[in-house]
């Protein structure tokens, strides 16, 4: 015959147990420490590798790109040269994306000056712009909207640029660079290991540069709020080599984003410095993200020294 038991668990409550069925609930529990042992001690512990390459795509990476970042074809050489001497240290590839409508709050198409015309790109336009009448939504229903992003973003200390019309969804200059698709593409067969793409930036009421969320964050539309499971999936790995375009932009913004919601990741993160480029004019952006990332542990490093 069962005996009743009473235990106390860890909120203080009392529970009433039969022994048979407290046994049973002991092998669980001694199953669950050894689950969490292993876990501990080969999954978090594990020495493993991480390759993130931000927005590796034909608009900033091929010279007949929108949105040409200089230098950026000799990027991506130096990271399909690491991926073809080190990719057997890589246990996975993951790529971010830009993925826009041309209808876009950084595209010249969604605004129009005093004399009806579009702004060019690389125009700055400020919240007192649009409430003086020189810069207005060239559809009226947006205006709301587009002050309210204007305020958050300026309240945050940010500024709103014109783009030219770039990495459009489906089309060629938003596939990623053929040559760095083709080697990874490579890699994976050779190594029975993955690779993944985030795509970000869909929705056209604000921008989205860096990886894990964007630059203001809708409650009712989840693509632009902070990106949780990518933080997981990042904690899986003891080191994050970040990589990509452009350095002064999304590359910029992504580690912004760690230092600022995701501070774990930062002594995991290696930053390629031989792999990603400024937008020209703005070399500089980067300069005091990456002495800060220092201090929070990250290192910097060159795709040909980062394994050895």
């Amino acid at each position: 015959m069962d005996k009743t038991t009473v235990e106390v668990d860890i909120s203080g409550k009392k529970r009433v147990h039969k022994s048979s069925t407290r046994k049973k609930n002991q092998k669980k529990i001694c199953k669950y420490k050894k689950n969490r042992y292993f876990w501990e001690k080969y999954v978090l512990a594990m020495d493993n590798t991480i390759l993130l390459i931000i927005d590796p795509q034909n608009d900033f990476c091929d010279a007949k790109g929108a949105l040409y970042v200089p230098n950026a074809e000799k990027d991506i050489s130096n990271l399909v040269t690491l991926l073809d001497k080190y990719g057997d240290q890589i246990d996975e590839v993951m790529l971010t994306a830009d993925d826009h409508i041309p209808y876009d709050i950084a595209h010249p198409s969604y605004w129009v000056d005093k004399d009806g015309a579009h702004p060019k790109p690389f125009t700055t336009i400020t919240l007192q712009d649009v409430k003086d009448g020189n810069y207005n939504t060239i559809s009226a229903d947006d205006r709301d909207i587009t002050i309210e992003y204007l305020e958050q973003l300026e309240a945050n200390g940010k500024t709103h640029t014109i783009w030219p019309v770039h990495c459009i969804a489906g089309s060629w200059g938003a596939d990623i660079y053929p040559a760095l698709l083709t080697k990874i593409c490579d890699w994976m067969d050779g190594t029975n290991k993955r690779y993944y793409i985030v795509r970000k930036g869909w929705y056209p009421y604000t921008e989205h540069f860096g990886a894990f969320e964007a630059e203001v964050q809708y409650p009712m539309v989840e693509t632009t709020l902070f990106n949780t499971p990518l933080v997981r999936v990042l904690n899986r790995f003891s080191k994050i080599l970040i990589a990509g375009e452009a350095k002064s932009h999304c590359v910029n913004n992504t580690i912004k984003q760690m230092m600022d919601k995701a501070p774990e990741l930062m002594d995991k993160l290696v930053i390629l410095e031989d792999a990603m480029s400024p937008v020209t004019g703005c070399e500089n952006f980067a300069n005091e993200t990456w002495e800060q990332a220092r201090k929070m542990g990250a290192k910097v490093s060159y795709t040909t020294t980062v394994f050895k």
